[in-house]
């Protein structure tokens, strides 16, 4: 699948996202009054906004991480182990958890940057699984039982998230700022820049910028945001386990990523609400589960080659 570029006026590029904005705002916010099951629209909402980390850094950056469920799962843990043992409030849990995350975008890219292409993509991989095996031994993790019971506790001490409704809304707001950071990250002289250094790395370094250190820096924003999707599921699941370490939750994302439309706006919502969705449906099959998205990725690749959202944006000439 291959990333799409706008050809028209970016002031209705910006008018056309921000009126689908409004729309998936409204739409979000009436769900809890439409009979759907709250935790599976939180546990989409967490992972929509986990893609939308991983997409800042491949669709914009051009940089492909297999490695990205490290921050998820670290920033999960964190937040877990802030809010449990050490008994903070939610938000407090939450920073401390992106901040890990941030940290750890910082060592692991001071690392990975150095590399291009799938050497770049083997390093993430490999500090990923490195990390994946150091949790699995750490005694603050519990191992394979992971942080169970986690409280959800009272935000900024009088709002109280144990309950379903405020706890949507609460991961909804959070969500929805996360997404306009990106965008503005985005549509900034920043992503400007890190869009040319996707298209063309050598004219970029010979116009003066320092491509690495942008490159290091789409990582560590990605991370950071990946993070903050860690912690929010902590919140909603109750739970830090291991599978949001695994190299397989990093394979997720990058299906949610092509499967909805790499470099687009909204294209990893979909693509995350399609998993999630089927996950969820369809868990009664069980481990065909995984054949099925399989199925799936593979007819999207041969006739949806921009993605869902991305196909629908070229066919009716809009940016989304």
């Amino acid at each position: 699948m291959t990333s799409i570029t706008a050809s028209t006026n970016p002031a209705n590029n910006t008018r056309d996202e921000s009126i689908v904005f409004v729309v998936m705002a409204v739409i979000l916010a009436v769900v809890p009054f439409t009979g759907l099951y709250p935790y599976f629209v939180m546990q989409a909402l967490c992972f929509s906004l986990f893609a939308c980390a991983f997409n800042l850094l491949i669709g914009y950056g051009g940089l492909l991480s297999f490695g990205h469920a490290m921050f998820l799962g670290t920033a999960g843990y964190v937040t877990a182990h802030a809010l449990k043992v050490w008994g903070f409030e939610p938000a407090l849990g939450i920073l401390l958890g992106v901040a890990a995350s941030a940290a750890l975008a910082v060592l692991t890219g001071l690392i990975a940057i150095r590399r291009q292409g799938i050497y770049f993509a083997m390093i993430t991989l490999a500090l990923s699984q490195l990390l994946y095996f150091i949790y699995l031994q750490t005694p603050f993790t519990h191992g394979e039982d992971g942080i169970q019971g986690v409280p959800q506790g009272r935000l900024f001490g009088f709002i109280d998230l144990s309950r379903p409704l405020t706890l949507y809304y609460f991961v909804l707001i959070v969500f929805l700022l996360a997404f306009l950071l990106i965008f503005r990250i985005i549509n900034s002289p920043f992503g400007e820049v890190l869009k040319s250094i996707r298209e063309n790395e050598q004219r970029a370094i010979s116009l003066g910028y320092r491509a690495d250190q942008y490159k290091l820096m789409a990582y560590i924003l990605s991370g950071a945001l990946a993070g903050l999707a860690g912690s929010l599921k902590v919140l909603v699941a109750q739970n830090a386990g291991l599978t949001d370490v695994h190299w397989s939750m990093s394979g997720e994302v990058v299906l949610m990523t092509l499967l909805g439309g790499l470099g687009t706006i909204f294209g990893p919502i979909v693509g995350a609400f399609i998993i999630i969705t089927m996950q969820q449906y369809l868990a009664q099959f069980g481990q065909w589960v995984i054949v099925m998205q399989g199925v799936i990725f593979v007819v999207c690749v041969l006739t949806f080659r921009r993605g869902i959202v991305g196909e629908i944006a070229h066919y009716f000439k809009r940016s989304l």
